[in-house]
């Protein structure tokens, strides 16, 4: 694509550009079914977004103009690229920009299988999933930590399966605590093994989403990888591998130390969780944030803290996650001045 730039600077504040674009395809791609890209620009950066065949002319704030377009020519890349565009994608790029004008879209999305034949493109889709992938990178121990939908357990996998096809390890070890939530383990039907499967069945399916299903079910025959309950990590050592724990928060403290004290060397831990949603006996303290209290200053240990901002699923979970908050946040102020009407 290239730009004629600022056509007229109407004040040091407001400014107007035009952008031409060498495909008219891609462009009418880029603006969207019924141009809903440029709309979800306009509403972004107040300002206005006009089309006309291949020419878009942007009018507003300079700084908002600027940002603006730096948005619609990331993503007309994408499309030239071939990446499909939907209002997720456009939304993800959109926030990245806002947060940080001067972000290279392309280096925070980059593909983090590109090199082993994945079944498909993954990469970070914001700037603290971005954050998370170099803190993965940097550290052989990670604890992630936030709500549901911000990729903690995804990207991590993903970066394990390209660790294990790169030969940085020779195993790839992914385990879950089997905490019942609302249901009694002991009540399903069959043996242990099918009692426990459906604990580990997102695992397996994120575990599908980057490999071949016959190739996976072949590399677990051979247990390079390994999908496992927390309990059977007792008295291992894992060497050369790449542990992910899921669902930390539902560890006690003595099975976070047991877990931690396994990794041997040449290994790599991530352990990821959200201590809101613990599904351990009232009472019970959670591994996981025992664990992030104990171990805060001990040096090479990395700590990735997600918000319920960088949720990247569906915007409703967004909000949903935020209603139970002040929904909570409301019943533990009400519960003081119940015990005071009481007395």
């Amino acid at each position: 694509m290239r730009g004629r730039g600022a056509e007229a600077t109407l004040s040091e504040e407001r400014a107007r550009q035009t952008l031409v674009f060498d495909d008219n395809h891609a462009a009418a791609i880029l603006y969207g079914p019924a141009e809903s890209t440029l709309r979800a620009v306009e509403d972004a950066f107040g300002v206005s977004a006009h089309a006309r065949g291949n020419e878009l002319r942007l009018v507003g704030a300079s700084d908002r103009v600027a940002s603006a377009r730096k948005v619609l020519e990331e993503l007309y890349a994408q499309v030239v690229a071939g990446r499909d565009l939907d209002a997720s994608s456009v939304r993800d790029v959109i926030r990245m920009v806002d947060e940080r004008p001067d972000v290279n879209v392309s280096e925070v999305q980059e593909d983090l299988l590109s090199t082993v034949g994945a079944r498909r493109k993954i990469g970070a889709k914001n700037l603290a999933q971005r954050r998370y992938v170099d803190l993965m990178r940097s550290h052989d121990v990670v604890m992630a930590v936030g709500p549901a939908g911000t990729g903690k357990t995804y990207l991590a996998m993903a970066l394990a399966v390209a660790a294990l096809n790169r030969h940085e390890v020779s195993r790839v070890i992914l385990a879950r605590p089997a905490v019942e939530a609302g249901e009694r383990l002991g009540f399903l039907p069959g043996d242990l093994a099918e009692k426990v499967n459906p604990y580990l069945r997102p695992l397996y399916d994120a575990l599908h989403d980057m490999m071949d299903m016959g190739r996976a079910a072949k590399l677990m025959e051979r247990g390079v990888i390994e999908v496992a309950p927390l309990a059977f990590m007792r008295g291992r050592t894992l060497n050369d591998c790449f542990v992910i724990l899921d669902e930390a928060q539902n560890t006690t403290p003595e099975q976070m130390k047991m877990f931690l004290t396994r990794l041997g060397f040449n290994s790599k831990a991530v352990v990821t969780g959200d201590v809101t949603q613990t599904d351990l006996a009232p009472g019970t303290t959670s591994g996981l944030a025992q664990a992030l209290e104990v171990l805060r200053d001990v040096a090479g240990i990395g700590v990735m803290q997600f918000s319920n901002a960088d949720v990247v699923r569906h915007p409703l979970v967004q909000s949903i996650i935020e209603a139970y908050e002040r929904s909570e946040l409301a019943l533990r102020e009400r519960r003081p001045a119940e015990r005071d009407e009481r007395r």
